[in-house]
């Protein structure tokens, strides 16, 4: 399964930039608001270093790492709900996302225009998160308006539906967020069919400027004290699309004189796994390897499910071995000989690193 990054903010502060920088999508940046007319789009592969290793063991013909896929829309201005500026006919479009990155700008470039005049990142983040409570109270409206002639002809206890928009739709115009916790189990279907936006893991990424690619500036240190380091990311999202243009050799040198850890794209894809609480499993089957990324307490048939619906209805068995005991023993036949190789039933729960080869009927 893999995971879905909305790229969102105000326009001009380099969300087309890092989509760039993140996939070499070929966004057009440019200094002025809605230079996104469309939604962009693009999907590259997870880092994966124990992909590599098991490949070595394993001989595929083919290798299919997990993915990323990444939506940057128009950015979002005060009114977007009411129709303001372009960013609200594109809110559709990251929807279904896994997480939302929201772009803040802390950089201060005099030849880049800001939509309101000042860098404040603080006061950038409460438009759009406003914005996106708005797009949800209306939406969460109009299925109310549906639900309220469907349930004409339902007798009062029959309205469960009707009863559970009303409590989400109270809940957002108090300005409060909606989690998936709060539905009850009835209701988690038509829950994640509402798709709110407010309701999503959010990512809120800090794009700095040249003079401060590690992000240790008072704009960046405002944001992670009210957000905390966890939900942050920082990144200057020009600089890393420009160290493409270097080689190898100079792109680490540079990036170790910036005082950054590593590249760009491989820290954020770890960042919004670690955020949706997912781990990587690899099957091995007809000569394929394919890593696959899945929430954190899933069971092995919804983990089968997710390469095919079949799988989990007819799922028999799990046959598993850990990525550590394979690297260590060297094959298949060599961990199972020393007492590694594991069958598991209904009830298990996928581990991060596991090899897994399902049994199920057709």
């Amino acid at each position: 399964m893999g995971i879905s990054v909305g790229i969102i903010g105000l326009p001009n502060v380099g969300k087309s930039t890092l989509m760039n920088a993140l996939c070499h999508a070929g966004a057009e940046a440019s200094n002025y608001p809605f230079c996104t007319i469309d939604a962009n789009k693009g999907a590259v592969p997870v880092p994966d270093e124990r992909l590599g290793k098991l490949a070595g063991i394993l001989k595929p013909k083919e290798i299919i790492p997990a993915t990323v896929a990444f939506i940057d829309i128009a950015g979002l201005v005060k009114g977007a709900h009411r129709g303001e500026g372009l960013g609200n006919k594109f809110l559709h479009h990251v929807r279904e996302a896994s997480v939302l990155a929201h772009v803040l700008r802390c950089f201060r470039d005099e030849e880049v225009s800001h939509m309101y005049g000042t860098i404040d990142p603080l006061i950038d983040i409460e438009i759009v998160e406003t914005e996106l409570m708005l797009a949800d109270v209306e939406r969460v409206e109009r299925w109310l308006e549906k639900e309220k002639a469907r349930s004409k002809a339902l007798k009062k206890e029959e309205r469960k539906e009707l009863d559970f928009l009303e409590s989400v739709h109270a809940s957002l115009a108090r300005g409060e967020r909606f989690g998936p916790d709060a539905a009850p189990s009835p209701m988690k279907a038509l829950y994640e069919e509402l798709q709110l936006l407010t309701s999503k893991p959010r990512l809120v990424v800090l794009n700095t400027g040249y003079d401060d690619p590690a992000g240790r500036g008072a704009e960046c240190a405002r944001v992670i004290e009210k957000f905390g380091g966890k939900s942050v990311f920082v990144v200057s999202a020009r600089l890393e699309d420009e160290l493409d243009a270097l080689s190898e050799e100079e792109r680490s040198q540079f990036v170790k004189e910036l005082g950054v850890d590593e590249r760009a794209k491989p820290r954020f894809i770890e960042k919004c796994h670690d955020l949706l609480g997912l781990v990587r499993y690899y099957t091995s089957a007809h000569d394929k390897l394919q890593a696959w990324s899945v929430p954190r307490g899933t069971s092995a048939p919804r983990a089968a499910g997710k390469i095919h619906t079949d799988m989990e209805r007819g799922f028999v068995k799990a046959e598993v071995m850990s990525y550590e005991h394979l690297v260590l023993h060297g094959s298949r036949a060599a961990v199972h000989a020393h007492g590694f190789l594991r069958t598991e039933g209904h009830d298990y729960v996928i581990r991060d690193g596991d090899v897994v080869h399902f049994y199920f009927n057709p």
